[in-house]
């Protein structure tokens, strides 16, 4: 009995004991429940107060405020961890995404569309810990990275020609079919081996025929391709440069690009990016570019950019529609419902720098927030939409911008610098490149540097280079030169050359076309044989003051290109390809030999053969059937039969 009371005793005081800290609990979470309680009511009459605050400016106060409100956001973001009230995943794992689309209404009624994908990865690839969480960053390019010392790889993929005196210069270029630049470490021995491996490597990625690239199309320029990320590298021998002007770009390099991204194809953006629409179209690139670059303005932190660029130009005619009238359905056959939930930033902006009163196109649904942006050398305008607030997409939950044209006056702003390059001559033996580089600056000079890589099977004539401005010869101030050497390395040609204000510099050297082995044609030899285009790049005076600080918020778009001068800004250019037809056999002579040769053999020596090895007999013709009805009746009477 004394121990059952004993036992009985514990339990009670368990229970009481329960009881008080079950009470104590439902205390403090009342507490906890009246602290948030009173913290929304605040946060409520915050709000209401700074409403009633906004609301009494003029409505074109609002637009720019509405800018300056979104700049403090954007600086905001600076804010540690610890400091702040809501975890994010960007300081835990030091990566972020951010996602923007800019349209741009072209003067001709075509619409210009570009794509800017952009993951941050604050991480150290070189080192000798092996990196293995990938979280943002695509692990299949973060291993390419790590695995051939990649310093910057830059790719892009272009089915048509940008015709940059109907469109202006576009924001990222990049010449027809595919090319490929690649700086590596100083740490790699053998750059040619690794560069022919990483090719490799990459067209598998891509699936694209980057396993054609070999030291017949690689060169090694001298001056043009510097770093565009934070390394000042001038040591020119772990840079290589190739293209394939012939590639077609198609969907089963669109699919892998798209993968790449955080989200994929399920959300924000990269749901417009629909292939049969993207294809039908005058002009479509894609490109990535993988480059480390500063955290702050000491550049004290360093992180590897991802950038994927996509651009495309619809055509007003080809577009099947027969008034001027644009809308994402229209584009893409798709509307925007949300942005991607991995992104911290996903904005849409339409150009209206020439449309300031609504007098040539509509924007439908208008939005009241504005940003201003020096793209190109240019402060441009533009409306911004910000798929990140729900009120973007209204009451229907789906986006679908319409832009409607009133009127197609106007004259668009020619581009300062364009260039053009011809084959000109007769016949299949000699010809010449002409290259033309236009200065249309109306009183101001300034240097451009072109690059031109030759195939080897045209020999280049260098002592017939000539450069001319204006009527007048204009000696480069800088040559460099890399003569060919026969089915190894093509021509590479580098020149730095000042053009006069308002001026035409043509550029001529003449070549001779060599005649190659029967298996080096291709399986149409009689298309041709395209050279790649002639690479520009100058630095351009610039209109306004250029912003020298790549570290501040910008839009994607307008901070590609390291600024380092307020004057000017960094351009470059690409000319057409080039079609030449090299003197090709009759390849259907073979076969009309063998046809020929095959009918004599089997008529001549099949008749000789057989006259040769056929026996002959003389053979007793068979009698007739009256005559052997005959012979068995008069052999049945018992006659001799006839």
């Amino acid at each position: 009995m004394a121990a059952h009371r004993g036992s009985w005793s514990a339990w009670l005081v368990f229970i009481i004991s329960l009881s008080v800290i079950l009470v104590a609990g439902s205390h403090e979470t009342t507490l906890a429940s009246d602290h948030l309680v009173s913290a929304v009511e605040n946060l409520q009459t915050d709000a209401e107060t700074e409403k009633q605050t906004a609301e009494e400016p003029s409505v074109e106060e609002r637009r720019w405020e509405a800018t300056r409100a979104e700049d403090a956001a954007a600086e905001k973001q600076d804010i540690p961890a610890s400091e702040s009230t809501v975890l994010t995943s960007t300081p835990q794992h030091k990566d972020d995404f951010q996602e923007e689309l800019v349209v741009r209404p072209l003067h001709s009624g075509d619409i210009y569309a570009s794509f800017q994908f952009r993951t941050l990865w604050q991480t150290d690839f070189m080192s000798g810990n092996k990196v293995s969480h990938y979280r943002l960053f695509p692990k299949s390019l973060g291993q390419v990275i790590s695995k051939f010392s990649v310093r910057e790889l830059h790719i892009s993929f272009t089915q048509g020609y940008w015709r940059t005196m109907q469109w202006g210069q576009p924001y990222l270029p990049s010449p027809p079919g595919a090319e490929l630049w690649v700086w590596f470490h100083d740490t790699v021995t053998d750059v040619d081996a690794t560069w022919k491996e990483l090719t490799n490597v990459l067209s598998g990625i891509f699936c694209a025929s980057l396993n054609f690239i070999d030291s017949t199309n690689t060169v090694q320029p001298s001056a043009s391709f510097k770093p565009l990320g934070i390394a000042n590298v001038t040591d020119h021998r772990f840079l290589r440069y190739a293209t394939l002007p012939r590639e077609i770009v198609c969907t089963e390099n669109l699919t892998p690009w798209k993968k790449l991204l955080p989200c994929g194809s399920k959300a924000g953006l990269a749901v417009l990016l629909k292939s049969e629409k993207l294809f039908h179209s005058s002009f479509h690139s894609q490109a990535v570019h993988i480059r480390p670059v500063c955290q702050d303005s000491l550049c004290k932190t360093t992180s590897w950019e991802l950038r994927q660029t996509l651009n495309v130009v619809f055509d007003l005619h080809t577009s099947g529609q027969g008034k001027r009238e644009w809308s994402l359905f229209k584009m893409f056959s798709r509307t925007l419902t949300e942005a991607c939930p991995l992104a911290f930033s996903s904005k849409i902006y339409i150009d209206i720098t020439d449309n300031p009163q609504e007098e040539l196109f509509e924007l439908i649904p208008a939005t009241p927030l504005l940003s201003q942006a020096v793209v190109l050398g240019d402060r441009r305008t533009f409306s911004v939409y910000d798929l990140t607030q729900q009120v973007t997409f209204g009451t229907v939950r789906s986006l679908n911008l319409l832009i409607r044209w009133k009127s197609s006056e106007g004259d668009m702003l020619r581009p300062l610098l364009h260039a053009e390059r011809y084959v000109a001559g007769y016949g299949l033996q000699t010809g010449e490149i002409h290259t033309l580089m236009y200065n249309n600056h109306p009183f101001r000079s300034f240097p451009v540097l072109l690059l031109d890589s030759v195939p080897w099977y045209l020999r280049l004539y260098v002592h017939t280079l000539t450069v001319t401005s204006k009527g007048k010869d204009n000696k480069p101030s800088y040559i460099h030169y890399q003569p060919s050497k026969d089915r190894m390395r093509p021509h590479l040609l580098e020149m730095l050359v000042q053009l006069p204000p308002h001026s035409v510099t043509e550029v001529t050297v003449q070549f001779e076309r060599a005649l190659l082995k029967w298996t080096e044609y291709t399986p149409d030899p009689n298309h041709g044989f395209y050279v790649g285009s002639s690479v520009i790049s100058a630095l351009v005076p610039s209109t306004v003051t250029m912003d020298t600080n790549n570290t501040q918020e910008q839009p994607l778009f307008s901070s590609f290109f390291p600024c380092k001068e307020e004057s000017s800004y960094f351009v470059r250019v690409y000319t057409e390809p080039l079609l030449v037809n090299l003197p090709t056999p009759d390849f259907s002579m073979p076969y009309n030999v063998i046809c020929l040769t095959c009918t004599v053999v089997a008529v001549g020596y099949g008749s000789l053969y057989n006259l040769l090895t056929r026996s002959f007999q003389v053979e007793e013709p068979n009698p007739g059937l009256a005559k052997r009805i005959a012979n068995v009746i008069r052999k049945m009477r018992g006659v001799p039969p006839l």
